[in-house]
């Protein structure tokens, strides 16, 4: 008889690593515009190195140019990572921004692109001081297409398959200028390959609006089903999405939520009283994955009720119990998880 118990007692034991570890193969790394804590951001230098560090998938923000080509570009302006206003001063519109959708792709493949800055008193300082220095080396805007074939290629010639998760950046923006760049992501996404929900892409928006059309019309007109993300910021527009209603109705049209990640762990926390929000458990009942944004080493970015950074992605990862994060990072974050 007790043998037959300790028998049991291993078997459930094994049945609990089994499952654990299966659950932790599913936490995934997104590398947020690339590994972009150390090479300037959404540059193929960077895509590379994420790809290199081992990063589940790699992060494509998608702009539509003035000749209706896809670039890989954080913001629809081109000020804050690249010298267009050096370049072409006379194109600064009323507000003091340079607009990609006021370039062609020939001109913008002209910029020289750097680590983000503002310009205060004429002067560039670089917000993130410790990362690649401004002016060092030489770097260009991507298209979307030049990103993908990078990725495709080194997923050939090492036989990982390292995913991509493109956002489609101001929809209402590009629509008022009479440019679709959803129906075009798509259509691309399909023309590589890219066409069910077994493929490793997810297609994220910051528009619940967009994400509605997305869903009911463009993918069905292409013909493909590629799974969905809702992003969330801080925002009052978002607030109801945060109950048991209005997680339904995201989830009637998305596979995942990828919230600012202060809505999962109140940024007032301590270390002795860590607020975690219902928000993964609301997701995870509509069946939703959850990837929020963004997980940074740069100083003061690691709250305070976290010792390390490493304690922050444990508190996030297992006892809020996340899908994936969103990181400039993505070798820290790897490394975490394999040491689980």
């Amino acid at each position: 008889m007790k043998t037959r118990r300790a028998i049991q007692t291993l078997g459930v034991i094994a049945m609990a690593s089994l499952l654990s570890s299966q659950a932790l193969a599913q936490k995934i790394v997104v590398a947020h515009r690339g590994a972009s804590g150390y090479l300037p951001e959404h540059t193929l230098a960077a895509k590379a190195m994420a790809y290199a560090m081992d990063a589940d998938y790699i992060e494509q923000d998608v702009v539509m140019t003035a000749d209706d080509q896809l670039i890989v570009l954080h913001d629809i302006t081109l000020d804050r990572t690249t010298d267009v206003a050096d370049q072409f001063p006379d194109r600064i519109r009323d507000d003091g921004r340079f607009y990609a959708i006021d370039f062609t792709l020939a001109e913008i493949k002209q910029l020289n692109v750097s680590e983000g800055f503002n310009v205060d008193n004429g002067a560039k300082r670089q917000s993130f001081p410790q990362r690649f220095p401004l002016g060092a080396s030489s770097f260009r805007v991507p298209t979307l297409r030049e990103e993908i074939e990078l990725i495709q290629g080194m997923n050939q010639s090492t036989g990982k398959d390292i995913g991509i998760y493109p956002e489609v950046k101001s929809p209402e923006f590009h629509r008022a200028a009479g440019k679709d760049v959803s129906t075009a992501l798509i259509e691309m996404l399909k023309a590589y390959g890219y066409t069910s929900k077994q493929h490793k892409v997810f297609v994220q928006t910051f528009s619940f609006d967009e994400l509605k059309i997305i869903h009911d019309e463009i993918l069905p007109a292409v013909g493909v089903e590629l799974k969905l993300v809702q992003l969330v910021g801080g925002g009052a527009s978002y607030d109801w999405m945060f109950d048991a209603e209005g997680m339904q109705t995201v989830a009637r049209y998305a596979d995942g939520l990828g919230p600012e990640k202060g809505l999962i762990i109140d940024r007032n926390s301590t270390r002795g009283n860590i607020m975690i929000s219902d928000l993964v458990q609301l997701a995870h009942a509509n069946g939703m994955q959850v990837h929020p944004y963004t997980f940074r080493l740069d100083p003061g970015q690691v709250p305070a009720y976290a010792d390390s950074f490493e304690e922050l992605l444990e508190l996030y990862y297992f006892d809020a119990n996340i899908d994936g994060a969103f990181t400039d990072f993505p070798d820290r974050v790897v490394n975490f998880l394999k040491s689980k």
